[in-house]
């Protein structure tokens, strides 16, 4: 095998529980293992990036990664860390949702490989579509008690919790169709190792459960393995920014903003976050934290923990594009620099500042420097003000500073409709054109 598999995600803090037999079996040969994805959105959002990287890590330690999108578990919702029954999705959301999510893996896994332990895309509605309620109840119902099933805590804190909502036989039923799909995938793929989120710990042991008492003789080896929950050190949520989820596609999270959420991690975060989300070696590794606790304000360790993941979600010509954005506010930039964003990360950059709109038609004869900073904006109180920021220096249009016979015309649109006002070196306003 190329490297020890469990020995790599332990120092990086990915393992929290594994079953006894796990780390010799995939020590012994190439081992085919899955995690599963529930269809709850047509994208992932960074939650996510630890299951996708551990289908990574599995595939450069010479193992077989599975991803199993659920299009069948998805039509019932996992219990599991849910303390209310989960809204049913409609076919064509489901379907939407699946395929959206199949594109998203494929950007980390290639599931067209030739490679013996190339990455296969499951979902296990194609197996689940024609088993009928009663083939269940006496195929798979048959075999794992009721007890078995209510020992799980998934189940317990939902039956015993204050909401009083208790839990639906549909969902009470999702650790055995979870632990179906592990059978299923062990008799038609030889998996043999599942893995998933420390929540999933109840269903993934159910799932082993269930490949040993359907194959008779007791001879079917099934392991569990899981990683622990990303936490932010203030206890609050991991994957939210002030817009809601950080999302792994550009069209619902921007790059700029994706970049920024790394950027702004805290340094307590970033030691733990750069071994979990990005693949540099140890060595690497505690180098950057070595000279980030010498000299915090550099703030290298978040500066490579963005770079790294960035490249690994969007690409590389993707972050050259962020740094170029982050650096329009916190370094030294033109109008050149400003014109070169496309539209979302113009406004992305300068999300919450201030603006103000001007008739196109106004503008179109040239808008002077006074009217376009107090009259026709109230960027600043009055003409008088205006006049002496003015003659202060200390005005830019689109970062380049101007005088008092300054007019703004067309030529200073960025993406045909924004101008950039700027008084010193951190208040922002916005012209916009219509």
């Amino acid at each position: 095998m190329a490297k020890n598999l469990v020995e790599e995600l332990r120092w990086r803090g990915m393992v929290h529980d594994i079953m006894p037999g796990t780390e010799e079996q995939l020590e012994k040969e190439m081992t085919s293992a899955y995690i599963g994805f529930d269809p709850t959105s047509d994208s992932l959002h960074i939650g996510s990036l630890v299951p996708i990287i551990l289908l990574v890590h599995l595939e450069k330690s010479g193992h077989k990664p599975i991803a199993l999108v659920g299009g069948a578990t998805g039509m019932i919702g996992d219990p599991s860390g849910k303390s209310d029954e989960r809204n049913l999705l409609n076919e064509e959301t489901l379907a939407k949702n699946v395929n959206g999510i199949k594109n998203t893996l494929a950007r980390f896994l290639n599931f067209n490989s030739s490679e013996k332990n190339a990455p296969v895309l499951v979902n296990n509605y194609d197996w689940m579509k024609d088993f009928s309620f009663i083939e269940f109840a006496r195929d798979v119902g048959k075999r794992i008690t009721v007890n078995y099933m209510m020992a799980k805590d998934s189940v317990k804190k939902r039956i015993s919790g204050d909401s009083g909502s208790g839990m639906s036989f549909t969902e009470f039923t999702y650790q055995l169709i979870q632990g179906y799909d592990f059978y299923h995938l062990h008799k038609s793929h030889n998996c043999m190792l599942q893995m998933g989120g420390s929540d999933q710990w109840g269903n993934i042991t159910t799932g082993t459960e269930l490949v040993r008492r359907m194959n008779p003789g007791g001879e079917a080896k099934a392991f569990a393995m899981t990683c622990p929950l990303i936490t932010k050190a203030d206890g609050s949520k991991f994957g939210k920014s002030e817009g809601g989820n950080v999302w792994l596609d550009a069209d619902k999270t921007s790059v700029y903003k994706f970049y920024q959420f790394w950027l702004n991690t805290t340094d307590e975060d970033a030691e733990k976050y750069i071994k979990i989300f990005t693949f540099l070696d140890k060595e690497t590794i505690d180098a950057l934290i070595e000279e980030h606790r010498e000299a915090p304000h550099a703030r290298v360790l978040q500066k490579k923990l963005a770079e790294e993941v960035t490249t690994f979600v969007h690409s590389k010509e993707e972050l050259d594009k962020a740094i170029a954005a982050s650096n329009i506010l916190f370094g030294k930039s033109t109008a050149d620099d400003l014109k070169g964003l496309d539209e979302a990360t113009f406004l992305d950059v300068f999300d919450g500042v201030p603006q103000a709109v001007v008739d196109k038609a106004e503008f179109e004869a040239g808008l002077d420097m006074i009217a376009a900073l107090s009259a026709k904006t109230q960027f600043l109180k009055s003409n008088g003000d205006a006049r002496r920021a003015l003659k202060e220096n200390s005005i830019s249009v689109n970062k380049g500073k101007v005088k008092e016979d300054y007019t703004i015309t067309n030529s200073d649109l960025i993406a045909d409709k924004y101008v950039l006002l700027q008084r010193g070196k951190k208040n922002y306003f916005l012209l916009k054109v219509e």
